[in-house]
């Protein structure tokens, strides 16, 4: 017997950068678009043992997953938080799998956390002798519970837009007029980043540079929402470029150099793509060398053209369900 989840990534185009306290409660509000295609499977088992542990769940279109000693610890620390707040008693063998790299800027731990804990909750409800005894929770109550093992995954609970709002415990679906975008991820290097998303918060907000951040992501929040609710696309593109690059100063006056030499190349040619075209997509980067695009639905042939233009500086694209392997 066992209990399964499947979870979304997301993609902040207003970044959660830095924290109030030890829950995760965010300084600043964020945006985010979920991102179907790039997903986590957790599954939880019953063990007859003292103590959870964890394993990596060998599924068919899978990518190797290697989670270091911290990253295991901090995945069974945030379980035993839930069976706490489920009720649950035992051990239990927690097995998870992404569709997807981890640790390149993809925002893993947001897709494997909420997996986590849609899993720990359905676990709760099916294992309870009296199941009116447990809590039933709407994806708005789980978003809460999930937030205290990773900020950025109560965003995931929510489709296909979702804001994490300053003085909000979880986050909730928003509304505007791109219910479907295309996603594309130029993966530059598989290797693991050196230093995490969570790790990375705590040291820039003790920079010089984080002061007026704060204020900055409010204000480009107001102006992102302002601007896709007018449909003004190269308005969007100004306004989340200038929110990447924002946090990657952060990032490197905390002395943390995501960005690569490929990286940089990219962003070029994609910035002239923009002033040729005078159109293309909206351009981001999480921790990590990893690119994110967004495509319009009328977009599909500028993916191809754009794509044919860094092909040559790309390990992994990563695109609405599938993948190339350029190596």
């Amino acid at each position: 017997m066992y209990w399964e989840a499947l979870a979304p990534s997301n993609l902040a185009l207003i970044k959660y950068a830095g924290k109030k306290d030890k829950n995760n409660l965010p300084l600043n509000s964020s945006l985010s678009y979920t991102l179907d295609h790039l997903t986590t499977k957790v599954r939880v088992t019953p063990i007859e043992d003292e103590k959870d542990k964890w394993r990596v769940l060998e599924s068919k279109g899978s990518f190797s997953l290697t989670l270091s000693s911290s990253a295991i610890e901090r995945f069974l620390r945030f379980f035993q938080f839930l069976k706490k707040a489920f009720k649950v008693p035992g051990a239990y063998l927690i097995q998870s799998a992404n569709c997807f790299p981890a640790s390149i800027g993809a925002a893993s731990s947001a897709s494997s956390f909420c997996a986590l804990t849609q899993a720990t909750y359905q676990m709760a409800l099916s294992r309870s002798s009296n199941p009116s005894q447990v809590e039933e929770l709407t994806s708005s109550c789980l978003s809460v519970f999930s937030r205290h093992g990773s900020g950025s995954s109560c965003r995931s609970f929510f489709r296909p837009w979702a804001i994490w709002d300053q003085e909000g415990e979880g986050a909730r679906a928003i509304e505007t007029p791109f219910p479907y975008l295309i996603h594309q991820l130029l993966v530059v290097d598989l290797e693991h980043k050196g230093v995490s998303s969570s790790l990375a918060h705590e040291k820039i907000i003790r920079t010089t540079a984080f002061k007026g951040r704060i204020d900055r992501a409010q204000k480009r929040l107001s102006s992102l929402l302002s601007a896709l609710n007018e449909r003004n696309w190269a308005r969007c593109f100004e306004i989340t470029w200038d929110e990447f690059q924002d946090l990657h100063h952060l990032y490197e006056a905390a002395g943390i150099f995501y960005r690569n030499e490929k990286s940089y190349k990219i962003l070029d040619i994609i910035k002239a793509f923009w002033e040729t075209e005078k159109d293309g997509p909206l351009v981001t980067m999480d921790a990590g060398s990893s690119i994110h695009l967004l495509y319009r639905p009328d977009q599909t042939t500028a993916v191809g053209r754009l794509y044919s233009l860094v092909e040559g500086l790309v390990k992994l694209e990563i695109s609405s369900g599938k993948y190339t392997d350029s190596v």
